[in-house]
């Protein structure tokens, strides 16, 4: 009898750990970010981890990678600040630096000489550049609410190649794309390469 009850309770109690087990994957599966450690999100300048997409609280999101000492990257900044505020309340915007090398310091200077409002974000391990597949500077990134990639690429066709530009955009993508989002619409194209300085590798 004694056997008979120890082994009922031994297998009660893998039966209970295996359920146990099955509910921590599907609980895991179903919020694949909650266990993400914070060495996979970037930093604000104050060296704190930020996720961006859960500040956004359902809202689209736009990440601009951006240089403090790319040319092309910094002409765009009266557009993407102008983007910024005309899209304000629908779409949160973040400047992304991926350059590891840039300090905080820099970023605020930065910010202040190209009358940015936008808030920044030091990207050094690369977490959003590889979210975003972003390879170059100026770069836009537009996700949907649930935090979907619909486009990626430039900002507009300003710039034909580096040193050579139009004396005005014909084509709006990132606008076209952030509009497209806003509308629940599929974004078309959902990427163009874009013209700038190039993301180094992580070191």
């Amino acid at each position: 009898m004694f056997r008979a009850n120890q082994l009922g309770r031994s297998r009660r109690g893998i039966f209970c750990a295996a359920v146990f087990s099955l509910l921590l994957f599907v609980a895991s599966e179903a919020c694949p970010h909650a266990s993400l450690p914070a060495s996979t999100l970037a930093e604000d300048l104050d060296g704190k981890p930020v996720d961006a997409f859960a500040l956004s609280h359902g809202r689209v999101v736009v990440l601009l990678f951006v240089r403090t000492d790319c040319p092309i990257s910094n002409r765009y900044a009266p557009r993407l600040q102008k983007l910024s505020e005309k899209y304000r309340g629908k779409a949160d915007f973040w400047l992304v630096y991926p350059d590891r090398e840039q300090t905080a310091l820099q970023i605020r200077a930065h910010l202040e000489d190209f009358h940015y409002s936008i808030p920044a974000l030091r990207d050094t391990r690369h977490a959003l550049v590889r979210r975003a597949e972003a390879m170059i500077t100026p770069e836009a990134a537009v996700f949907d609410s649930s935090g979907r990639l619909l486009y990626h690429g430039r900002i507009d066709n300003w710039y034909e190649d580096v040193g050579r530009s139009r004396a005005r955009a014909t084509t709006h993508e990132l606008e076209d794309a952030i509009s497209a989002a806003l509308l629940g619409q599929t974004v078309t194209p959902d990427h163009a390469a874009a013209v700038g300085c190039y993301i180094s590798d992580l070191k």
